[in-house]
């Protein structure tokens, strides 16, 4: 036992290996390390040379050959060519744990909210690759948000993602903070990715309130902080709510928002030397979001509903980052700047399709409500600009199919299942007229046919 001890005494005392290298270059926000043979996301130490000055954390993006491309997570002022990086940890996790809940924290896990360090001790991947398809459960449960127009006409399944595309300024966030504080989930996430600083303090105190961050963990990356921790606060809340997911609850993970994500992986792919293509985007960007967005949903000891906010200019879907989303989740809640202006909260439009999938339990008559207030208001909008320059009046034009509008926009849907496929169908014969009665006869009867004559021959001189 006592040369046991001595060995564990030896181990304990041993020097950890550890991989160095040299600064050689900072151009832009890129670092040049040189002889760092370190994985991509690996967290590095850069130890300037100047004794007031603290280590600065910066994170592995990229490499070419032995040298490693790094990127700054704190202000790159005293770096300078010649200083020695070190790293820190190869594999990037996060700490969790049922202490987090109630607390305010950044993408490094460290507290925001003046209340002491968290008392959590155990780790979870950073980057984790989602579940497989075939292993995960159906939808089955509806997921009350507590907002009734979201619950009413854009149910929520537990374990489903959905968007809310919106313009700034439209009270999204506020929208979220009422799912969050309201939500039947057991636990709420909530990242907010590349916010205005003044919002934040706010955004906890008066949108969440004391009573939804007291079962909530919020993780904050604000607009100043460099892209690296942008990226790693979506991808710890992520983290965070797998690992609760994972301990038998129910979450709500809420992402505000996916596009300030992205625009932090553009500039992380651009400083890395990636090429731009659509408007700017590097490959690596629709590349990295859906691993992010897939990583939500249910399994067989929990789930992940995510609702994740979508930055769009005007009402129109047609930038990369909204393309990208509305093909990867289950559905969408456009929210209208025409609806905010005239106070209407939320500001959610008839056209957004409901994310509720066809297993999500919901009874058949409030189906059938949902989508007769869905034509109605649809109808309401076609005549919405003859009703306000006063060309029509509410109850003069009933609601009955138009003579000029195809049939084919009012057949029912087909049923279910294998459909007989109807041969061609032959047209009837046309119609003989009747025959009409000829001048100089009576009625009923018919004109004898002429005589037809047969043809003479010509005559002899006549011929050539």
């Amino acid at each position: 036992m006592t040369l046991l001890a001595e060995q564990f005494r030896l181990v304990d005392e041993a020097t950890p290996l550890e991989l160095r290298g040299t600064v050689s270059e900072l151009r832009g926000l890129t670092l040049r390390v040189e002889d760092l043979a370190a994985p991509i996301g690996t967290l590095t130490a850069i130890h300037p040379r100047s004794q007031t000055a603290r280590p600065v954390l910066a994170e592995i993006i990229g490499f070419e050959r032995s040298t490693a491309l790094a990127m700054p997570l704190d202000d790159a002022a005293g770096i300078r060519a010649g200083d020695e990086a070190v790293a820190l940890q190869h594999r990037p996790t996060v700490r969790v744990g049922r202490a987090l809940l109630g607390r305010v924290i950044d993408a490094l896990g460290r507290p925001l909210d003046g209340r002491g360090p968290v008392d959590v001790s155990a780790t979870w991947p950073l980057r984790r690759r989602p579940d497989q398809a075939m292993t995960r459960p159906r939808i089955e449960h509806p997921l009350a948000t507590g907002v009734r127009a979201v619950d009413a006409m854009t149910p929520l399944g537990r374990g489903q993602r959905i968007g809310v595309f919106a313009p700034p300024g439209l009270g999204k966030s506020t929208l979220l903070g009422t799912m969050a504080r309201h939500t039947a989930a057991d636990v709420s996430v909530i990242a907010l990715v590349g916010e205005r600083g003044r919002e934040v303090k706010d955004y906890v105190e008066s949108v969440l309130g004391p009573e939804g961050l007291a079962r909530s963990v919020v993780v904050v990356a604000t607009g100043d902080e460099p892209p690296p921790l942008r990226v790693r606060a979506a991808e710890a809340a992520t983290s965070i709510a797998e690992w609760f997911r994972a301990d038998g609850s129910d979450v709500l993970l809420i992402m505000d928002s996916v596009t300030r994500y992205c625009q932090a992986l553009r500039q992380i792919g651009l400083a890395a030397g990636e090429p731009p293509a659509t408007k700017g985007f590097p490959p690596s960007v629709f590349a990295t979001l859906p691993k992010l967005l897939e990583r939500s949903g249910r399994t067989q000891s929990g789930s992940i509903t995510g609702i994740y906010s979508v930055l769009i200019e005007g009402d129109e879907l047609d930038d990369p980052v909204s393309e990208a989303c509305r093909g990867i989740l289950d559905g969408h809640l456009l929210l209208s700047r025409k609806l905010a202006e005239r106070g209407h909260y939320p500001p959610s439009t008839s056209s957004s399709p409901s994310a509720a999938s066809p297993s999500t339990s919901s009874p058949k008559s409030t189906e059938v409500a949902r989508r007769e207030v869905i034509k109605l208001l649809a109808s309401y909008e076609q005549v919405e600009d003859l009703l306000t320059i006063g060309r029509l009046r509410l109850g003069q034009q009933p609601r009955r199919r138009p003579r000029h509008q195809p049939q084919t926009q009012h057949r029912r849907p087909a049923p279910a299942g294998p459909q007989r496929v109807p041969g061609p169908r032959r047209l009837p014969p046309d119609p003989v007229p009747a025959p009409r009665p000829q001048p100089g006869h009576p009625a009923g009867t018919q004109r004898p046919p002429a005589t037809r004559r047969t043809p003479q021959p010509a005559h002899p001189a006549m011929k050539d």
